[in-house]
């Protein structure tokens, strides 16, 4: 018996009293199978997608071409999709044309790994499982619905997919599932970023990505997508801090670091990105700086946004900052203006310890805590970190030099700034006001 949720019974049951069948399928019977709580309930039904939002009160069209309509119940959205078969795939993602069907078995053969071609009747508690599904998950391995080749030539999002599954839960592709991938490269190539985008954000919420990105990368998928990060691969560092290549000790890093933020993982999966081309005998020479903008461009082309290209192009840019005690308080709030303010510290540490994580000697990060107290107590003082904190702007500097806007009067904010991280007793407007007709 698979427990479910309260509105995935009733939409079950509403659709199986109007003389409907209705299963829960895929992933959340999987899931359930396993132990795990499904992220989500998908529904699949004999009903047309018109005959579904009839008998629903709010519903959304989010799919109808290929039969899925959204349900709004109180405890949630539910996908319910019309029982289906596929015929040609013309773009390496969609098929030509979906004919609905009323047998659920012919809808099961079109899925794409047998753990996923399971459906379950929870009003009878029968499970279909006419893949031989529930032995590959006692197994723990991935294999597709029939021919591979075949499927993955149909979509090639699903070669992906299976280096997701494996991370996610852990488990093997059987080997002629994964010889597939390297033979249906071309079909893969085709699939939108857009996409690509999607599963890497879910491969990076596993426990260990590494297992993924190594699959990838041993298939081809790798080079396909994320090339910078193959191009790591045997790129040796000095041994008496690393005992990984490039990538490997970019991949454990990832690891190491909190599952529950993605943008963070793949701030720390690319802190090193730049390191081959940076690399003059066993230095790396400003791969930090050149680091920040090959990340950047990586999360443009991977579709994430501008908020978070520039938030991983920060961390790489200031991954390798070499705190001291014997900074003074002026380098520490340089230090910070440098990150972009204190809101920026908890990433920085974080990818710090990820970082240290994965090399030879393991740091207690005693000076992380030291570092974070004095950070602390210049927060509590309000010291001006950058020019919107001065207690003047670019007003005042016009209208006590009578200039009229342009460069000049943000390099004299910014001769305060500096002047304010030295002596923070400086920013009192008086004293600011007299400060810029020194600029006169």
């Amino acid at each position: 018996m698979i427990k479910t949720t309260a509105g995935a019974l009733e939409i079950v049951g509403t659709l199986q009293g109007r003389g409907f069948a209705a299963y829960l399928v895929g992933g959340c019977v999987r899931d359930s199978l396993l132990g795990l709580a499904p992220s989500e309930w998908d529904i699949t039904t004999s009903a047309k997608p018109d005959e579904v939002m009839k008998l629903f009160a709010r519903t959304v069209p989010t799919g109808l071409d290929y039969g899925t309509v959204t349900v709004l119940l109180a405890d949630g959205q539910y996908e319910v999709t019309t029982f289906r078969s596929d015929e040609q795939y013309v773009d390496g993602r969609h098929p030509l044309n979906v004919r609905f069907t009323d047998d659920i078995h012919k809808d099961l053969s079109r899925r794409d790994f047998t753990i996923n071609a399971l459906a379950y009747d929870p009003a009878t508690g029968r499970l279909i499982d006419d893949f031989n599904g529930r032995t590959d998950l006692k197994n723990k391995v991935i294999r597709t619905v029939g021919d591979p080749v075949a499927r993955f030539s149909e979509d090639g999002l699903r070669p992906v997919r299976a280096c997701r599954f494996a991370a996610k839960l852990e488990f093997q592709i059987e080997p002629q599932t994964f010889a597939a991938i390297p033979k249906t490269l071309a079909v893969a190539g085709k699939v939108a970023l857009e996409r690509v985008h999607d599963e890497l954000v879910k491969l990076l919420a596993a426990d260990r990505p590494s297992i993924g990105l190594e699959l990838m990368r041993k298939s081809g998928l790798l080079k396909l997508f994320l090339p910078e990060l193959v191009a790591c691969v045997g790129v040796s560092q000095p041994p008496e801090y690393h005992k990984y290549d490039v990538y490997w000790h970019s991949l454990y890093a990832c690891d190491a670091a909190p599952r529950t933020d993605p943008v963070l993982r793949l701030a720390i999966l690319l802190h090193d990105i730049a390191k081959p081309q940076c690399k003059v005998e066993n230095t790396f020479y400003n791969h930090d700086q050149a680091g920040a903008a090959q990340a950047e461009q990586i999360m443009k082309r991977l579709k994430f946004s501008g908020a978070d290209s520039a938030r991983v192009a920060n961390l790489v840019a200031n991954h390798m900052f070499d705190y001291r005690a014997d900074w003074s308080d002026s380098a520490v709030r340089r230090f910070l203006r440098r990150i972009g303010g204190p809101a920026n510290v908890p990433d920085l540490f974080a990818v710090r310890r990820a970082d240290v994580a994965a090399m030879v000697r393991v740091n207690n990060g005693e000076y992380l805590v030291e570092l974070q107290k004095r950070i602390d107590k210049i927060v509590e003082e309000e010291n001006a970190l950058h020019v919107n904190d001065l207690k003047v702007d670019g007003h005042d500097v016009m209208s006590v030099l009578n200039l009229m806007p342009g460069p000049r009067v943000g390099q004299i904010l910014n001769d305060l700034l500096e002047q304010v991280l030295d002596d923070p007793g400086l920013n009192e407007r008086e004293t600011l006001l007299k400060l810029i007709k020194a600029h006169a």
